[in-house]
């Protein structure tokens, strides 16, 4: 696998392919709230197999000191692969290389325990984000 700071817009296009496979048609969320933007202002990420994309993540900033990762999706059929690892691991190299010293991310309820895994600590009680309980989460780099 291969992941891959987008340069262009095919690479965003793909990107954004996954993003609308996991986030608007697999978990409903509106396409308006996902599509909402910040990607022309945020450092864009995309995985791929092959020519395939797989994956894609985004990195935007969130303060003086921090990074903000988002929009971290990979397709339901590559899941448990070590795929979203990966793809965090480049995220994190990219922040880290722009000189932050941490990233913060809102992770979706059921996927807690992945960032944790990754050395993120939760710093919020749950709340809503369309329509799917999240938890902020922060890492030190």
């Amino acid at each position: 696998m291969d992941v891959r700071r987008v340069e262009s817009e095919t690479e965003l296009e793909d990107a954004l392919t996954v993003r609308r496979a996991v986030f608007i048609e697999e978990q409903g969320v509106p396409e308006h709230r996902e599509l909402d933007g910040k990607d022309e202002t945020a450092t864009n990420f995309v995985a791929y197999d092959g020519d395939q994309p797989v994956g894609a993540a985004r990195l935007r900033e969130y303060d003086d000191a921090a990074g903000k990762v988002e929009r971290v999706a990979v397709l339901e059929a590559r899941r448990g692969e070590g795929l979203g690892r990966e793809i965090m691991d480049a995220v994190e190299a990219a922040a880290k290389a722009a000189g932050c010293e941490a990233v913060v991310l809102h992770a979706q309820v059921p996927v807690v325990e992945f960032y944790d895994r990754l050395g993120y600590e939760v710093m919020s009680e749950e709340f809503e984000d369309a329509g799917i309980p999240h938890r902020e989460m922060r890492k030190s780099l």
